[in-house]
């Protein structure tokens, strides 16, 4: 059986599909957001993750690494996790580890009476799951077979045989919208949209259940333009059941400098919720309701 890299498994979710449900982490991204609240999740190997305000400045990291040299640590790691476990304070993570499909289940099945309860079930979520795809191919058989629901959250940029493999496994998608425009997607995500598109329209036909999720930034796709072009897209695809409309939070941009990386959205403000409001009702005129999830 294949294994997988996961960077956390969060249980008691309610925000990733209906119910009370454990969201699973996976490691590596095709994508690059500017505003990504997981950027510990884009690499798909392992890292190591610095908490500055917990570190005693004690070198027990340092005295513990097999590279270490006068250079910074980063720039020598080989990930072998020494310094994570030399480490007093707990400012040192490692971030990533490997899961076999077994142990995963019975992670789920820890808290399968509040499944039940809450028409809740698993999430696969990320980084993009899709990017581990024979290991999300075999928990989520083997997720169905113990009666579990299943949703995944991905962003599209996936080969069409895998994702039509993946639909035929899953319950729900939870489909990542940007942008429609490409040269706006490709400046913030990094890559083309135009196969993230073209699943999304052919998923639509194919799966009877989507709930299109897009992440609202300030300044990048909050503008007029932007929200008709997503709504124009959107409206005539059958399989969408839902659009959530995610505002922008901050959350991320701590993370970035932990992981030896600068934030690209340094000074951007939260969101007006009358805009947010505004935007609502732009997919509602145009007959496809959408809610703000925050």
């Amino acid at each position: 059986m294949p294994d997988a890299l996961i960077f956390d498994i969060q249980r008691f979710s309610i925000q990733d599909g209906p119910g009370i449900r454990t969201t699973v982490f996976m490691k590596g991204c095709p994508l690059a957001c500017a505003w990504c609240h997981n950027p510990e999740s884009q690499h798909g190997e392992a890292a190591v993750l610095t908490l500055e305000h917990r570190c005693l400045h004690c070198g027990a990291c340092r005295d513990a690494c097999p590279e270490s040299t006068d250079l910074d640590l980063s720039e020598t790691c080989t990930i072998c996790g020494l310094c994570v476990e030399a480490c007093p304070s707990g400012a040192r993570r490692m971030v990533g580890r490997r899961y076999e499909v077994d142990g995963l289940i019975r992670e789920f099945l820890r808290d399968g009476p509040f499944y039940e309860e809450s028409g809740g079930g698993v999430t696969f979520s990320g980084g993009e799951p899709l990017g581990q795809v024979e290991f999300l191919l075999a928990a989520l058989e083997a997720a169905r077979a113990v009666g579990l629901h299943t949703a995944v959250d991905t962003c599209g940029f996936a080969s069409w045989p895998d994702l039509l493999a993946v639909a035929k496994r899953t319950d729900l998608f939870l489909y990542d919208l940007k942008l429609v425009n490409d040269e706006r997607h490709r400046r913030y995500t990094g890559v083309s949209n135009a196969m993230i598109l073209n699943n999304l329209k052919a998923l639509a036909w194919k799966h009877g259940n989507l709930w299109v999720r897009i992440p609202v930034i300030p300044g990048i796709n909050d503008d007029d333009d932007s929200v008709h072009a997503a709504v124009e897209f959107l409206a005539p695809l059958p399989g969408v059941r839902e659009v959530h409309l995610l505002p922008y939070h901050r959350a991320g941009e701590p993370k970035f400098p932990r992981l030896g990386r600068s934030y690209g959205l340094a000074g951007t403000g939260s969101l007006n919720p009358f805009r947010l409001g505004q935007m609502a009702q732009i997919f509602a005129d145009a007959g496809k309701d959408a809610k703000v999830v925050r």
